[in-house]
């Protein structure tokens, strides 16, 4: 379907009736964040508020959120019908995500129609919303796509990051070295001495979000990737202050650069986080200098309502069950794992809990699962919990796990396994604050489990079971229920 910028991306969605124009005057304080819980609860449309107090006259004047806010959008965006079921969209994940058509550099585009330098950059002359009441200020990045580049190999990466406006032209930030990959990068350049060069891009296709809110592989980048999707080339221009490149025709770019020196380093937080609790306490961490903001006229903030909780969940999570299932997967087949047949990951844990589906071959099936996405840096912040079912289950059902786990799991013998002490998730609040300071350890600790609800092979099989390690279930028999079918009309039960 080729690349769209934001404002193609709001056609659609209007041409599809899954877009809300709010031109009712809403304040950027709180209540543009708690409309978007309350939309997002309903599974509503899209939002773009027109009409922000403060902000009638300023340099920016809108906000774009919610556009992969269900499922339905989340298959608009890769190009299906909006009925597209999880398997076609996450078989689909799986194969783009291994493709790569690299980008083409362009002398300009529209989002250098404005350039802002140096002490002339007030990041508030955009109508930044502080989204919850908890949070720790105002939040720029919470759907801008962070682009750094690996001193070492020059390979670009795009990543979501949370960041806060610190000072009229500061953006500290949430910058985790363990695992993410500009957090490898800024280890780098700290080795160095060095400032690290960034770009947040602001407003664009909505697969670069979808791309960055995801573990590709390091050393890809996510704008190769894209192409793949869109079957056409990304076209980029490069920043004006920093030696980095990004899409030509996006809203803003606010370019900068972090010092590793912790004397530069501002509070952030604390930030109403993806795991549905507001994270962690106000800390120093490192900062965006600003040097530059580029940006369309008239431009649209993109910005997002993090935080998941029952029949109430983010974008983030939406994107995250489509591409850590097929993560997952690719994951699987690639160390050799047989017999996968289904892999979902339901919204609300953002792909934390992981249920997969086999064919059992040997009775190790399961703990070679869990190795496989334990030992993957993608299982860096996600997989804490996995579950592995048979093939006569529905791992998008969960009445059907349910009764799985209650009748194939036995802790004593094999059915639970604790892989204590891994790296794990600097956000997940079931962890001590002290066994998730990132500046010591380099990232969250997590005591992983895997939930083995197959039939265990160490049975022996029974001529009274059918010659089968378990009882047979209590289906009737293929000859009587067909009999009952055959007889249905005469029973009056039509």
């Amino acid at each position: 379907m080729g690349c769209m910028d934001l404002r193609q991306w709001i056609e659609l969605l209007e041409r599809e009736g899954e877009v809300r124009r709010i031109t009712a005057q809403v304040d950027w304080d709180r209540e543009i964040g708690t409309i978007s819980r309350k939309v997002l609860e309903r599974e509503g449309p899209a939002l773009l508020f027109e009409n922000i107090k403060d902000y009638g006259n300023a340099r920016g004047r809108k906000v774009f959120s919610g556009g992969i806010g269900t499922r339905k959008r989340l298959a608009l965006a890769l190009g299906f019908p909006k009925d597209a079921t999880n398997a076609e969209i996450v078989q689909y994940v799986m194969k783009k995500n291994q493709e790569q058509i690299p980008p083409v550099l362009v002398p300009t585009g529209p989002v250098k129609e404005n350039i802002v330098l140096g002490d002339a950059v007030d990041l508030l002359e955009f109508p930044v919303p502080k989204w919850h009441y908890l949070e720790g200020g105002r939040y720029i990045n919470t759907y801008a796509c962070i682009v750094t580049r690996d001193p070492d190999t020059r390979v670009q990466n795009v990543g979501i990051y949370r960041g806060m406006v610190g000072k009229k032209n500061s953006i500290p930030t949430l910058l985790i070295k363990g695992g993410q990959h500009w957090g490898q990068h800024f280890a780098k350049y700290a080795d160095r001495g060095e400032k690290m060069p960034v770009a947040c891009v602001i407003g664009w296709d909505p697969i670069m979000g979808f791309l960055a809110g995801s573990p590709l592989p390091a050393g890809v980048c996510e704008f190769d990737v894209l192409g793949a999707y869109r079957d056409a080339a990304v076209p980029v221009v490069k920043c004006e202050t920093v030696d980095l490149e990004v899409p030509a025709s996006a809203e803003m770019v606010i370019e900068g650069f972090i010092d590793p020196d912790p004397a530069s380093y501002e509070t952030e937080g604390p930030f109403a986080e993806f795991t549905g609790y507001v994270s962690d306490l106000p800390t120093p961490r490192p900062t965006i200098a600003v040097t530059c903001v580029t940006h369309r006229d008239d431009p649209i903030l993109r910005g997002t309502q993090e935080g998941n909780m029952p029949g109430s969940y983010s974008e983030n999570a939406v994107i995250s069950s489509a591409q850590r299932a097929g993560i997952a997967w690719n994951i699987l087949r690639s160390n050799g794992v047989p017999g996968v047949l289904d892999v979902y990951a339901d919204p609300v844990t953002c792909g934390i809990n992981i249920y997969i589906k086999i064919k059992k071959q040997f009775q190790g099936h399961a703990k070679q699962v869990a190795n496989a996405l334990w030992g993957n840096s993608a299982g860096q912040g996600r997989y804490k919990h996995v579950f592995v079912f048979e093939h006569d289950i529905d791992v998008t059902n969960y009445q059907q796990m349910d009764w799985a786990i209650a009748y194939r799991v036995n802790a004593g013998h094999g059915g639970i396994t604790i892989f204590p002490e891994t790296f794990g998730h600097a956000l997940d609040p079931s962890t001590p604050l002290e066994e998730r300071n990132v500046e010591q350890l380099g990232s969250g600790t997590w005591n992983r489990v895997l939930v083995d609800a197959t039939r265990s092979w160490k049975f022996q099989r029974r001529p009274e079971w059918n010659n089968e390690r378990f009882p047979p279930t209590v289906e009737p028999s293929a000859a009587d229920e067909q009999l009952v079918i055959d007889r249905w009309a005469e029973y009056g039960l039509d």
